[in-house]
């Protein structure tokens, strides 16, 4: 028997079923017309800000990244509740602009910008978070052919990283951002050409459960922060700190103390040295908010034995959830939260592998788990899908489709 995640707070049952934002998943799911089925949380997006704007300084901003989840209808719900939208590609570009967001909100980051994309970041008058000295070349050159100067700030390769993130984006060789000791020239070179500085980036990687890692690393930020503006001779027009924040998908996580976080923030930010009074400062999250509030559904299609284990056969799979699955960078596959929705709250009574519907042994979305009895006909509930679900699966692969997504 192997332990499933744990199920995030904020879900409850009725008559045994799974309560989404009060409604049942039989309710939802014969609302959508289909399985399998993403449902969003607007409760819990709007109680993850509150919590945020309870926890840190009121100095801070608040931005989301939209890579974690691009549906359209987060966006829109995201638009009013956060200060600004970080994008990766073109196409989240169009994404953000397809909302209405002022692109004065919007900052892009991504080491392998086309100059297509640089053109029509710079053209609406987003922030280019450049990540070399030839992004920088490229991007001053389009908007001299186009008049229009480019908002330019310097995406940071630190010498330092995360500890214990998930994915480490900062400290050593990277292909993201620019390594530290070549930030104050190109700096000076951006502003010397005449565009319009907008400060640095600093993101040192995702996906972290301790506050003491993040502290950490966020004092290091504003260190380094710090040093580079001396060092490039103006002041910083503004500061994204980057984020990190974890959530627990695995047995054994532990929920990061957002407490802690805040408090040493909020030290932070009193210390702050006086080239700072007017740097507007960001943290720059995507799972954090997003990701708790998303569960993906799926049916029970089949229940077969095979050599004396159960397997719960699913219209689903990592077409749709691949992280779940555990090909989206787990080293070790561990099962995701995940539960019979149709059953919630029973007691567990046997241990089933559940899988999906693909042609092949990568199809898993919980290995030897303890469930209620279930059956042909019965929901499968996977937590912890409002990030990195649906836009970061395979949903073309062996021809199944996407699930349809809906926020409620």
């Amino acid at each position: 028997m192997k332990p499933v995640g744990p199920i995030p707070d904020g879900y409850s049952s009725s008559n045994g079923e799974l309560v989404i934002g009060g409604r049942r998943v039989s309710e939802l799911v014969k609302d959508a017309g289909q399985t399998p089925l993403f449902v969003y949380s607007r409760a819990h997006l709007d109680r993850r800000v509150g919590e945020l704007r309870a926890a840190l300084p009121p100095r801070i901003g608040l931005n989301y990244a939209v890579k974690a989840n691009p549906h359209p209808a987060i966006i829109a719900h995201m638009e009013p509740l956060v200060d600004g939208f970080d994008i990766a590609s073109g196409g989240e570009l169009a994404m953000t602009g397809a909302a209405g967001i002022d692109p004065a909100r919007v900052s892009f980051a991504g080491p392998g910008k086309r100059d297509d994309e640089l053109e029509a970041a710079i053209a609406a008058g987003v922030t280019l978070n450049c990540e070399s000295e030839g992004e920088a070349q490229r991007a001053l050159a389009i908007g001299g052919r186009i008049g229009k100067a480019p908002r330019i700030a310097i995406r940071v390769n630190p010498d330092f990283e995360l500890k214990g993130s998930g994915m480490k984006m900062g400290g050593g060789a990277k292909p993201f951002g620019v390594d530290a000791e070549r930030v104050p020239v190109l700096a000076r070179s951006i502003l010397g050409a005449g565009a319009e500085w907008r400060g640095l980036h600093i993101f040192t990687g995702s996906q972290a459960l301790s506050a003491d890692a993040i502290i950490e690393a966020q004092g290091n930020v504003i260190a380094l922060a710090a040093q580079l503006s001396d060092e490039i001779g103006e002041r910083l027009p503004k500061l994204n700190m980057g984020g990190g924040f974890g959530i627990p998908y695995f047995p054994n996580d532990k929920r990061l103390d957002l407490g802690a976080v805040g408090q040493a923030l909020h030290r932070y930010v009193d210390a702050l040295p006086p080239a700072f009074a007017e740097t507007e400062l960001c943290v720059e999250l995507g799972r954090y908010l997003v990701g708790e509030a998303g569960v993906y559904l799926c049916r029970i299609i089949d229940r077969k034995v095979s050599h004396g284990v159960t397997y719960l056969v699913t219209d689903g799979g990592l077409h749709h959830q691949l992280a779940a699955s555990g090909n989206f960078g787990t080293v070790v596959r561990r099962n995701y939260p995940a539960a019979i929705a149709t059953q919630f709250g029973a007691e567990p009574t046997e241990v089933v592998n559940i899988v999906g519907c693909l042609c092949t042994p990568l199809d898993r979305l919980s290995d030897q788990a303890l469930m209620p009895r279930a059956d042909v006909g019965d929901i499968v509930a996977v937590f912890c899908a409002g990030a990195y679900g649906a836009s970061a699966s395979p949903a073309a692969f062996l021809g199944h489709g996407p699930a349809k997504e809906m926020i409620i």
